[in-house]
């Protein structure tokens, strides 16, 4: 069985395939002061959880990880060779990856925005624009040929919520969550609608601009933990992946198991 890991500023993804077929995935916390048993104890608590048999756990015979948060390198790496005695391949310049990219510096690139633009054209076949919405919300553009061409970076919506409550003295942490409407009679709803329509706005706009630059009309594809809340009230969105990652992860994988 194959462990994917993702690990993003925020949150950290992992997913545990049987060749193309996941079967279970989750979510938990980015912690870079966790040591290597902490997060040893909390995988296994994870397999626990999804009722794995003893011989599931066991029967991981490979890892590959995504990680944009450099750190959580030195923990991971010696905990996949300590509890599962796999020595990971990380996504990083060198890998295979079966696209060009084309950037003017290759090693400035997310490895998590390449493993979205993989899953996407190994999927659809098409060119593409990949809203991912993580710490940051980015946005990638996939040509018609499958070459990574670049994209954009916008603040992630967590991360303007809590600017709105840490510099705005008035203003309290609200629940991100979509308000009856956008003429609010309260500051919660107003907070929360300016954050929803004013994310919905901001994605038409970006994903618009881009069609423009490229002359053409690319397939939407929306990622990340709050894909399913944001894409509803846009009007670009046209597919919702939320386990994109994991699946590219799970390609480049097989590109370079040999």
């Amino acid at each position: 069985m194959l462990l994917v890991i993702d690990v993003g500023n925020t949150n950290t993804v992992l997913g545990l395939f049987d060749e193309d077929n996941l079967l279970h995935d989750w979510r938990i916390r980015t912690e870079i002061d966790h040591t290597i048993d902490e997060y040893g104890v909390l995988i296994y608590n994870l397999y626990q959880s999804s009722r794995m048999k003893a011989k599931e756990i066991k029967a991981v015979s490979a890892i590959i990880i995504s990680c944009v948060v450099p750190p959580m390198l030195n923990i991971l790496e010696p905990l996949c060779i300590k509890y599962f005695n796999v020595k990971p391949l990380i996504v990083g310049p060198g890998i295979k990856t079966g696209m060009p990219i084309f950037y003017d510096n290759p090693k400035e690139v997310g490895a998590d925005r390449i493993v979205n633009a993989v899953a996407a054209y190994n999927k659809y076949r098409k060119e593409s624009i990949i809203v991912d919405f993580g710490t940051a919300t980015t946005f990638d553009y996939v040509s018609p040929k499958g070459e990574y061409m670049g994209g954009c970076i916008a603040p992630g919506i967590v991360i303007s919520i809590e600017a709105l409550f840490e510099r705005a003295s008035k203003l309290p942490r609200v629940e991100f969550s979509k308000p009856k409407t956008v003429i609010t009679k309260d500051t919660v709803s107003a907070m929360q609608a300016g954050i929803m329509f004013g994310y919905a706005g901001l994605v038409d706009g970006i994903v618009a601009r881009m069609k423009r630059e490229v002359k053409t009309n690319p397939l939407v594809i929306a990622t990340g933990g709050l894909a399913r809340v944001i894409a509803p009230e846009t009007k670009t969105i046209e597919k919702i992946e939320e386990m994109l990652t994991l699946d590219g992860l799970r390609i480049i994988y097989e590109l370079n198991k040999k």
